[in-house]
Order: C-alpha cells, then structure tokens, then sequence
C-alpha cells in the first residue's frame, strides 16, 4: 500500500545569520569547483594564453628557488685579512740560524779533524730546512682559502619598487615578469637569465642612488619626461640634434669619463620616466618615445653615435617592454638606408613599435595611435644612389592605373644640383605636364616632400644633374595610394 506523504512549505526567517551562512556556502562551492579546473575551462583559454600563464608560473617557480636559495646574486669572495702567518719571526730567525750552520758546515769541511760535528750539523741543516717547509706550508694553507660571504636571504628584493618573491603575493611581481618573458619570446630559461643579469647590472651600476645624483644642465635638452598621450603612457622626447653642437658635445662626451656620466644620465632619466608608471593590472606600464632626429649627428660623428649606441643597447638589455611605441620625426634620408640594414635582424614585435611620422603628423600620431601614415617601416626604406660628378640620374615612377595619389621623399646631402619632375602620359596625344621646372638646389635646401595625383596612366619622371665636380650621394622613396570610391 502506497502512502501520499504531503510535505507542508514552512516559512524561515531570514537572519542576518542565515545570509552569512548562505553566502560561505556558495563561495566554498565556487572555490571547490575553480580547485577541480575541469577540461572545459581549460579549453576555454586560447592555447597562446595557457602557454604563456604556463611560462609565468615557471618563471616565478624558478624565482622563488633562488631568492630562498640565496643564488641569485654571484657570492662575493673575500679574504680573512684578520688571520697573519704565525711563523715570519721563526721564519726569520731559522733562515739566520741557516746561514751560520752553512758557514760553519763550509769551515768543518775544511777540518778532516771534525767530520763527526759536520754529520751532526748536516743533520740540523735538513730538521731546520723540513722545519722551514712545514711553515710556508702552514704560511700558504693560510693564504690560500678565499671564503664566500654568507648573505643573509633576502626576501624583501624588489626591483622599480615591485617585490619578486612571488610568494608575496604581490599583483605587480606578475606584470614585471611578463616583460622579461615577452622580451624572451616566453623563452622561461632566456628570461630567467636577462632578469639575473639586469639585477646583477643595477647593484654595480648603484641604480638606488642614481636618482639623488646631480648632472650637468648640458643634457637637460637632449632628452626630458613631459605630458602623457591619449593612453597615459608618460612621453620622453630624445632630441639628438643637441648632441651635433661642438661646445656641448664637448661637455658631455668629451672624454670616457663624460661618457659614463652620460649613460649615468639616461638611464637616471629611465628611472624618472618609471617612476611614473603603475605596476598593477590594466594601468599604463610603458613609456612613448619621441625621436627628433631633426640636425641629428650624421654617420660621420662616430663618437656621438656610439655613445647614444650603447645607451640604447644599455636600456634594452635593462628595461624590456618599456615602450609602447618609438615615434621617429624629422628622419634624415640616410638614417633610412641605415635603418634598412638593420631591419632584418629586428623582431616583428619590434617593428610594430615603431613609427615613422613627419614633424606635423607629431600630434595625430599621438592621439590615434595608428602607425598609417605617409611610410611606414615596410615601406618607408629609402634607396641610396651615387650620382657621379657632371652626371644625371633619372629616377621614374610608373603610374599604371589612373586615378592614383603618388607621394614621394628626395635628398640629396649637400645639394648643390639641378632637380626637376614631369608627369609623362603613356598616350602619346596627351601632354607631359611639368610638376616642378628644373630648378638648382643650394646646399641648404631642406629634403623633398611631394604629392600627386594622376588622370591618366603614365611615369613620373625625376631628374637630378649633378653640376658640381665631387660625387652626390641621394636617398629617395615613394608609394602609391589608389584613391577609394
């Protein structure tokens, strides 16, 4: 027989208790179920995020092992100066006694008469001479052991005033190791390494009081921290054509002296720039460089350059994913050319960080952050050509389809030549259409920057006659925009 059992609702309070109550039991099941990680939420992260989140735990993994294990740092060796040999007096007085047992020896062997005290003296002669090895042995065991310091663990390091003990707990200690994996294509192992050695470089280059440490005003100008862009990032401008006057490149890269003042400098100004940043999630944490390169040191200013070389490779090593973008403004033709050279051996993720604006773009570029202007890395190489003393150089663009907007760069260094430009329509009834009248160039011309549009297919046409009796070297490049319908 069945039995209908009819359960009645009964009404609870509700307490403030009851709530407490319910609210632990709903976050124990939430923390049980994120504990258990089932394979659906795994597959839930992109493959790319679960490698890298894999690298980062590795990588902190691998740090907290060596700050509790005090290798992080190489051990200094010292000498225990306290300890003195013992025996230099009987040394002293031993070598004295030697000398007077040899005298004697000589003496005794003259006398047949006392071969008998000559056997005893030799026999003195070897105790004192065993007894002299077994002092510079004791001298030598005392010299010789070169004991490590024992440092204390030290589990308060930090670096830019983020903790990297990860078992802190800290939010930013994630964020800076992000950076030295990035710089290391997530490579646990290369990072690990370039964090070691970029420590190990800022307790010898004494980072903690580069920030209290006066330099000249010399360098003021050639590079400073100002505003922020539409981002946040804090703006450090480099003006490199400072560098080129002869009175402050005496002042400060003058001799090997100045030149470490000024690596001292820049990186003090890294510093200062860092300051400004917030290690925390979803907070700007990297810089925007203006290069003006307007005036700059050409290839022939060899000190200059390899100063500001060192510097760069200086910051580089020592700051990785520090900047969000290097904008790149008044570029010279042949910093192009050189620029091409070493755009091979540059990471994609390097190249998208660079952008290449002319000085009136300065501002757009800061405020839509696009790298679309007129060149681009891609396309901005300029090509270098030689043209002979008394000779011309034809350069010519071929303008296939109608309706296209044609934009080109020249310079020539020094100048001092004949330059004209001319559309040529591929129809023959149609007219050549002079774009620039053969005008001579002075020596300070400025570089050329020019933009036309085609109605009809033909070839822009370009000519150079070099006038003067010494050899002309040109950069140039140009690109072709088809006009949207």
């Amino acid at each position: 027989m069945t039995v209908e059992v009819k359960a009645e609702a009964v009404e609870v309070p509700v307490t403030e208790e009851l709530l407490k109550e319910t609210k632990e039991a709903v976050e124990e099941e939430k923390v049980e179920k994120l504990t258990a990680k089932p394979m659906w939420w795994r597959r839930a992260l992109p493959t790319e995020k679960r490698n890298e989140r894999k690298a980062l735990n590795e990588l902190k993994a691998k740090l907290e092992e060596a700050i509790l294990g005090n290798t992080l740092f190489k051990k200094e060796e010292k000498k225990d100066a306290s300890k003195k040999p013992v025996c230099d007096a009987e040394e002293k007085e031993e070598k004295e006694k030697e000398a007077e047992n040899k005298e004697e020896c000589e003496k005794e062997a003259e006398n047949k008469e006392e071969c008998e005290k000559e056997a005893v003296k030799k026999e003195e002669c070897e105790k004192e001479a065993e007894k002299k090895e077994e002092c510079e042995a004791e001298k030598k065991s005392e010299e010789k052991p070169n004991e490590c310091v024992d440092v204390e663990v030290d589990k308060d390091i930090s670096i830019w005033g983020v903790p990297l003990l990860p078992s802190k707990g800290d939010e930013g200690t994630n964020i800076v190791l992000l950076k030295f994996l990035r710089a290391r294509d997530f490579k646990v192992n290369d990072a690990f390494q370039m964090l070691e050695k970029t420590l190990q470089w800022r307790k010898e280059f004494k980072i903690d009081s580069i920030l209290d440490e006066e330099f000249g005003p010399e360098l003021n100008s050639a590079a400073y921290m100002s505003g922020v862009d539409l981002q946040g990032h804090p703006i450090c401008y480099n003006i490199f054509g400072v560098l080129d006057n002869e009175e402050i490149y005496q002042k400060t890269l003058g001799d090997e002296q100045k030149r470490e003042q000024f690596l001292r400098w820049r990186v003090q100004l890294m510093e200062k720039g860092i300051q400004k940043l917030n290690f925390k999630p979803g907070c700007v944490n990297s810089l925007v460089q203006i290069n003006d390169l307007k005036n700059s040191p050409g290839p022939s200013k060899k000190e200059v350059r390899a100063a500001v070389n060192k510097a760069v490779a200086l910051l580089q090593d020592n700051y990785p994913e520090f900047v969000a973008k290097n904008i790149f403004i008044n570029v010279p033709f042949w910093y192009f050319a050189f620029h091409s050279l070493l755009s091979p051996f540059l990471t994609q993720r390097t190249k998208s960080k660079l952008v290449f604006a002319r000085s009136s773009k300065v501002t757009e570029t800061l405020i839509k952050g696009d790298n679309d202007y007129e060149f681009s890395v891609s396309d901005g190489e300029a090509s270098e050509v030689v043209i002979k003393a008394g000779s011309s150089e034809v350069i010519e663009i071929p303008a296939p389809e109608a309706e296209s907007t044609f934009i080109w760069d020249l310079n020539v260094l020094g100048w001092e030549v004949n330059y004209a430009e001319e559309f040529v329509p591929n129809d023959e009834n149609s007219y050549t259409m002079i774009i620039q009248k053969e005008k001579k160039m002075g020596s300070d011309e400025a570089p050329i920057r020019k933009t036309f549009k085609n109605h009809e297919s033909g070839k822009i046409v370009l000519t150079i006659k070099n006038c003067s009796g010494k050899k002309k070297k040109m950069f140039y490049r140009y690109k072709i925009k088809k006009t949207s319908c």
